[in-house]
C-alpha cells in the first residue's frame, strides 16, 4: 500500500530521512515545471528543485499541513524562481516553456526542424514574444504564468507570492495587458 503525503512527512519528521525521498519523487516533476517555466532554462530549473526541496526539508518541522505537502512545496519553489529571476542581471533574456500535452506532465520542447520561412517567421514571434515577457516584472511574469500555464487560482497565486488575492488578480490582469500591447503587431486581421 503506497503511503501518502501526510503519512510521509509524520515519518520524516519521526527521523526517518530517507522517506523524503518518497515525497521528492512524487512532487519533483511540479516543481521543476512551475521552476522551467518561471526561469526559462533548465539548468536554472534544476538548480530551483533543489532548492525547493532541501528548503521544505529544512522548514518541514514549520509544515501545518493546513494545505497538500505538494501546494506547500509548490510555493517554495516558486519563491526560490522569483529569488532566481530576481538575482539576473537586467536585460537578460530568458523564455517562457510551453506545455503541449498537460497529461504528461513533461516540459515539451519546440521542434526546430520547420522549414526556413517557418523557421524565420517563428523566430520573429519568438523574439517578439521574449521581449514582451522581458518588459514585464518578475511578479507580473510568475503570476502571468500561474494563471494562464499553471491554471492556478488566484487564493494559490496570492499565497504564492504572498500579495493579497486582490492583488495577485491585479498582477495579471497587468501583466496580460501589457503582453496584448506588446505582442498587438502579431495580431491578424481578417
Amino acid at each position: 500500500m503506497e503511503e501518502n503525503d501526510p503519512q510521509i512527512v509524520r515519518a520524516v519528521l519521526a527521523g526517518d530521512k530517507d522517506a523524503y525521498g518518497a515525497l521528492v519523487a512524487r512532487h519533483s516533476q511540479n516543481v521543476f515545471r512551475v521552476a522551467f517555466r518561471i526561469t526559462g532554462d533548465e539548468a536554472d530549473a534544476d538548480e530551483v528543485v533543489q532548492e525547493a526541496f532541501m528548503r521544505g526539508y529544512q522548514r518541514l518541522q514549520s509544515f501545518e499541513s493546513r494545505s497538500g505537502f505538494g501546494t506547500w512545496i509548490y510555493r517554495i519553489a516558486v519563491n526560490c524562481a522569483l529569488n532566481m529571476v530576481n538575482k539576473r542581471k537586467p536585460g537578460t533574456n530568458y523564455q517562457i516553456a510551453e506545455e503541449t500535452d498537460p497529461s504528461q506532465r513533461q516540459v515539451q520542447v519546440a521542434d526546430y526542424a520547420a522549414g526556413p520561412e517557418r523557421t524565420l517567421l517563428s523566430r520573429e514571434i519568438e523574439a517578439l514574444q521574449t521581449k514582451a515577457l522581458n518588459k514585464l516584472t518578475a511578479t507580473e511574469r510568475t503570476a502571468f504564468v500561474l494563471r494562464h500555464m499553471e491554471e492556478r487560482s488566484t487564493t494559490e497565486i496570492a499565497e504564492a507570492l504572498n500579495i493579497a488575492p486582490n492583488a495577485a488578480k491585479q498582477t495579471v490582469f497587468r501583466a496580460v495587458q501589457k503582453l496584448r500591447r506588446s505582442l498587438a503587431p502579431l495580431r491578424v486581421t481578417q
